[in-house]
């Protein structure tokens, strides 16, 4: 029997700041410099030039050589396949790479660095992809939805799930930190590469901003230009689900949220709720919220007529019913979709062609005036 390959190892020898930014999925942070290393680093290369910036990255690196060695042997393992990159696969990664090759793993470098890789991931956000979005009033169990859909086999991608927020202004309570916007769009776009662009993909209706997270203008464009469906449950089950979802967090973070929309719930609904709360009427707070939240999704729905609706009283019987519409859908999107690549296609071929209009060098027309 042969034996299996070695794991491919990520590492990410930037700073821990560069990290905490953003880095590709899956990789592990082993910074050849430290956040304040890195800054003085910095600031002796600009003022005093390469040689005395160098010297001082010896001074401090050398110490901590064999540290780095011992903590990748305790992630892969003596002669471990370990892949290494920095902002643009310059001296820290050469670096890195020299060590452990030295040390003897099988030591890879990802050429252009975590620069490249970031075009990489904005250029995969812009491409089109063949996206359904489920809309539906707050309350509806739309992500629950989404993940009951996932279990039957359909293709999704859980925006709030990547974001660690809901998506109003309760959403992040109860949740991890957010990412920072840059990693929320290397997650986001790592899952899109996993998914089947011949098949419906499904994601939630969100605005632009979900928490403190942007989502990368092209994709959201294909969002909002993509067919639309519309969870249609009963009023009283979307107050049911807000206070199975929200009693049981921290009362005074549920409090703080009425107060941060009181000027657009309006006073006196505010105040209303806040008292609700006070007494542990979760129903009457929902139900408050949701004439604000109603309201809301009704404004900024009207411009996007045409979502079909989907009649459903608990996530399972909408997902049984979405997976008969994405089995309609699915021909018109692969037009739609071959269409918008075409149109893609002949806007880079249009841009290519002007840059090269612009940059080539024309020879000089001759002078033809003859010297009387």
């Amino acid at each position: 029997m042969a034996n299996a390959a070695p794991t491919l190892i990520t590492l990410d020898v930037r700073s821990p700041a560069e990290f905490l930014a953003g880095h590709i999925p899956g990789a592990h942070s082993l910074p050849l410099f430290n956040n304040e290393e890195r800054a003085t680093v910095g600031t002796l290369y600009k003022q005093e030039g390469h040689l005395p910036a160098y010297l001082a990255g010896l001074a401090m690196v050398g110490p901590k050589m064999a540290g780095f060695v011992e903590q990748v042997l305790a992630l892969a393992g003596e002669g471990g396949a370990i892949r290494i990159y920095c902002w643009r696969g310059g001296m820290r990664s050469g670096s890195m790479a020299w060590l452990l090759g030295q040390a003897g793993f099988a030591v890879e470098r990802i050429k252009g660095g975590y620069k490249a890789y970031r075009s990489q991931v904005q250029a995969t956000l812009a491409q089109p992809w063949p996206l359904v979005v489920l809309s539906g009033p707050t309350g509806s169990g739309k992500t629950d939805t989404l993940h009951a859909v996932a279990t039957l086999g359909a293709q999704v991608v859980d925006l709030e799930g990547l974001a660690c927020h809901r998506g109003s202004a309760f959403g992040g309570i109860g949740q991890p930190a957010q990412p920072r916007v840059e990693m929320f769009e290397n997650l986001l776009a790592a899952h899109l590469l996993t998914l089947d662009r011949l098949r419906p993909i499904w994601v939630e209706d969100e605005s632009q901003l979900i928490g403190t997270i942007f989502i990368y203008k092209p994709f959201f464009s294909s969002m909002m230009a993509a067919p639309r469906l519309e969870l249609a449950v009963p009023h009283q089950a979307r107050v049911n689900r807000l206070v199975a979802d929200y009693a049981p967090l921290p009362q005074d973070q549920l409090a703080a949220a009425i107060t941060r929309i009181a000027r657009r719930m309006g006073p006196q609904h505010a105040k209303a709720a806040l008292n609700a709360l006070a007494l542990q009427d979760y129903a009457e707070v929902a139900t408050i919220a949701l004439r604000y939240y109603d309201k809301a999704y009704h404004h900024g729905t009207a411009d996007r007529s045409g979502a079909q609706l989907v009649e459903a009283s608990n996530p399972a019987q909408a997902a049984a019913k979405l997976l008969v519409q994405e089995t309609q859908l699915k021909t018109q999107l692969q037009t739609q979709l071959q269409t918008q690549l075409q149109t893609q296609l002949q806007t880079q071929l249009q841009t290519d062609l002007q840059t090269d209009l612009q940059t080539e060098q024309l020879p000089q027309p001759l002078n033809t005036n003859i010297p009387s």
